[in-house]
Formats: C-alpha cells, sequence, structure tokens
C-alpha cells in the first residue's frame, strides 16, 4: 500500500476534514437528528454552509462598553452600518464580513444564502431578521474571522419586552457556532443587568470560548483598577458557574493612545498584547473547533434520542395517550435516571429538565420513532473510528502557522499602539546631598548656685 501523501498546506488539510464532517454528518449523524427531531430540542439541522464558514468572534456587553469600536480596533478603519457614541447606539446585529466592496446586506437576504452559515437565524422569523444585517468590507482580517456586533444590553425592563424576538435564544444561536466570545465591560460600569445575565447564564456548555475583557481601563489609576478587578470577579463569580477562574484581559481597545502612567501602560500593553495573540489562533483552531462541536452535538443527539426512546416505550399503545405523556412530562427527572442507569449516559449529555418539558408539551410522543439502535450504531462509529482518523488527518505542530501569520500580518496595524517603550524607565540617582551643618550645642541652664553667708560675730 502507497503510503498517504503527507498535505504540509493548512488549507488543504482544512478543507479535507471539512469535507469529511460534512460528509459524517450527512450520512451519520443528520438521520438521527431528523427522526427524533433533534433540531428543535437544540439548535438546528446543520447544513454544508455551517461546515465551511470562517470562524466567528462574537462580542457581548451592556451598552457602551466598547463593541463596535473594538470591532473598528481590530479593523483599522470604520464599517458600513457602524454607529458609535456615549449612547445607546447599535440596535441590531451586524454579521461583519469579508467582501470585495463596502455594502450591507438586509437579514433575510443573508438568512436564505446557500453559501452563508446564517439560514438557521430563519427560526426567529422576521421579528429578528428585521434586526440582522451584514457588513461587508476588504479587510485582510476578515478574510480568516467574521466578527459579530451585537446590541447593547439595558437593565430596564421595557427594552426586554419590546423586543420582537427573545435576545438570549439569539445569543444561544451565535454562541454554538463562534469560535471565541467575547464579554466586555467598562471599567466605569461593572453592574450586570438581569438581560445581560440572562445572557451570560445562555452561553452554558461554552465557557471555553469566552474571554472577558475589562475595557477603558486606562482612565483609572493603579489603586483603583485593582478594586475594579476584583469587583468584577466577585461579579462574574455570582453568574458564571464554572469552578475555573475565567480569564480577563485588561486594556482599552481603540484607536486612541493609552491614558496612563507607565506602570499601568506597561500591564495595559501586555494583556492587550495576550488577546490579540488569542485571536490570531483563532484561525488555526478553527478545524480543530468544529470536531470538537460535532462530537459535542453527537453526545447529546444520542442521549436525545434514548430519552425519546425511553418515553416512547412507557406510552400506552392504544387508549389514554394524552393523559399517560402528561404524567411522564410530570415525572421527567425520574425518567432521566432510568434512562442513564439503563444506557450509562453521561449526566452532562442530558438536556435542561425545564426546557425539555416545555417543548415536549408541544408534540406528540406517540407520533416519534422507536428506539433504532441501528441508527445509533451508525453514529457511534463516528465516535469510534471516524473522528479518529479525522483527527490523524491534521498537520504536525508548526506545519499549520501560514494561518497565524497571515492573520498577525493583518494586525499590524494595531502594533504600534501595544509597541512596548524602547527602553523601560530608569531610575536616576543622584548623590546624596551634603548633611547640614550641625547645630551649635546649646548651652544648658545651670541653677545658679545660693551661698548662704555666714554669719560673723561683731568684736566689741
Amino acid at each position: 500500500m502507497a503510503p498517504k501523501k503527507k498535505m504540509d498546506n493548512v488549507a488543504e488539510v482544512y478543507d479535507s476534514v471539512t469535507d469529511g464532517l460534512k460528509s459524517l454528518y450527512r450520512q451519520r449523524i443528520r438521520p438521527v437528528e431528523e427522526a427524533y427531531k433533534f433540531g428543535e430540542f437544540y439548535s438546528p439541522i446543520m447544513n454544508d454552509g455551517d461546515f465551511d464558514a470562517k470562524p466567528m468572534v462574537l462580542l457581548i456587553g451592556q451598552y457602551s462598553v466598547g463593541k463596535t469600536s473594538f470591532i473598528r480596533y481590530l479593523l483599522g478603519r470604520d464599517f458600513p452600518g457602524q454607529h458609535i457614541g456615549p449612547e445607546p447606539t447599535t440596535d441590531r446585529f451586524i454579521a461583519v464580513m469579508h467582501g470585495n466592496d463596502d455594502k450591507t446586506t438586509p437579514g433575510n437576504a443573508l438568512a436564505v444564502s446557500p453559501n452563508m452559515p446564517f439560514r438557521g437565524l430563519e427560526m426567529f422569523g422576521n421579528g429578528f431578521l428585521s434586526k440582522f444585517q451584514g457588513a461587508q468590507l476588504d479587510v485582510p482580517l476578515l478574510h480568516h474571522i467574521t466578527l459579530i456586533d451585537t446590541p447593547g444590553i439595558l437593565s430596564g425592563e421595557k427594552q426586554r419586552i419590546g423586543r420582537t424576538y427573545e435576545f438570549t435564544n439569539v445569543i444561544e444561536w451565535f454562541a454554538a457556532r463562534c469560535d471565541v466570545i467575547l464579554l466586555l465591560f467598562d471599567a466605569h460600569k461593572l453592574d450586570i443587568s438581569d438581560e445581560f445575565r440572562n445572557a451570560i447564564e445562555s452561553l452554558k456548555g461554552h465557557d471555553d470560548k469566552i474571554r472577558v475583557v475589562l475595557n477603558k481601563a486606562d482612565q483609572v489609576d493603579a489603586q483603583k483598577l485593582i478594586r475594579i478587578y476584583g469587583a468584577l470577579m466577585w461579579s462574574l463569580g455570582k453568574v458564571v458557574k464554572t469552578p475555573e477562574c475565567v480569564r480577563v484581559y485588561i486594556g482599552s481597545f481603540w484607536d486612541q493612545p493609552l491614558q496612563c502612567n507607565e506602570w499601568s501602560r506597561d500591564l495595559l500593553q501586555r494583556e492587550m498584547s495576550d488577546l490579540l495573540n488569542d485571536l490570531k489562533n483563532v484561525p488555526k483552531n478553527a478545524a480543530v473547533r468544529k470536531v470538537n462541536e460535532l462530537v459535542k452535538r453527537v453526545r447529546l443527539c444520542k442521549a436525545h434520542a434514548h430519552i425519546i426512546g425511553h418515553l416512547k416505550k412507557e406510552m400506552p399503545s392504544m387508549f389514554g395517550k394524552d393523559k399517560a405523556q402528561a404524567k411522564l412530562l410530570s415525572n421527567l427527572e425520574e425518567h432521566f435516571l432510568k434512562v442513564h442507569r439503563a444506557y450509562h449516559l453521561p449526566v452532562g449529555d442530558f438536556p435542561d429538565v425545564t426546557r425539555f418539558r416545555g417543548v415536549m408539551e408541544g408534540h406528540d410522543l406517540s407520533k416519534f420513532p422507536k428506539l433504532d439502535l441501528k441508527l445509533l450504531d451508525n453514529m457511534d462509529s463516528v465516535l469510534t473510528k471516524d473522528i479518529p482518523k479525522l483527527m490523524a488527518m491534521f498537520p504536525q505542530e508548526g506545519t499549520h502557522s501560514n494561518a497565524g501569520n497571515a492573520v498577525s500580518e493583518s494586525l499590524s496595524h494595531v502594533g504600534n499602539n501595544l509597541a512596548a517603550p524602547s527602553a523601560p524607565p530608569q531610575i536616576g540617582y543622584t548623590a546624596a546631598p551634603a548633611a547640614p551643618p550641625a547645630p551649635p550645642p546649646q548651652q544648658q541652664y545651670q541653677q545658679p548656685q545660693y551661698q548662704q553667708p555666714q554669719y560673723q560675730q561683731p568684736q566689741y
């Protein structure tokens, strides 16, 4: 047998892995998802555009924290549809993509485009698509990454009620498809509103993608910055339910020089450089991320199929189906435990009970098919045989540096703001001043000695 040709070109390897994932999904995974309606309980059915999409970076934050300015900072120029100001300016989701000409594309057109990864957004209806648009421009960075700008989150309840779409559901949809999620905070406004809290909680399961950015940190002194950092970590600890510490990047991401002293400047430059290096690795890790997301999806689909099959088996064959289904849904925790013990499925692969119950109430259990073990065996072979073969196709360490170098070149315009000082500030030492002359000795007060006059007897 002839040895396999070694593929040193990262583009060739990336396309080969992507094509393999698409083939496995169409043949082994999608039939199970369609049979048990996986897309209605989790994320929608995937298409080829989801696999061919460029890596995406999602920016989330409250209003005026600098999300749009951050994108402009990376691009080095304005982009179509950009609005920057101290008031809530961005009122829609904007996908900043590469294009030969500067233009904007409405959300409805993006959702039906076969070569775009946004077809799944049709499930949110025209209420969301009217608040979604694409911005296309010719910038080198966008050859490798797509940036997703989101509306600023306000703290009022009226904003949430007035929306024609569910904000957290849209965030959850983008989070499942993004490679990096940036949570931006303003150093002067650390409060987390209820809707922002819900948006962060909807990122559950994507903890490895989250990066926290403390923006506008150059406008506070070092002592206040330490207190702000501690307050931010305390606030995040109540929202991000993870035992690991969240990585927080500190900086000021806009096109103006840092406004701070030398001590703070060195810290901010190092932090901003670390974040940019993290973003440079996104295209290099895109293929690995796609494999990871597909494996995660297969595990969820397997647990979902077993749950549906178990509930289907508990249903009566003739009469009383509605009553039996209501009883099953009221005791979902018990049935989840039975499925876990019967098939030895990890607890982390099971869905949220409340959400699963809410979706299942709109379906008829009797119309679901019985558990097809052959379909599940085919899907299991994806994890045990096919995915390891795809992983073997990845280039060895150091052979796929071209993607990182290309992104580094596209971010060269931000190097001036991050350049370290030519030499660290030197502390000048001068000769010690001469000691002042010693003060004249103080004269001590001596109490005069009183001599008692001697009495002399007069002589007669």
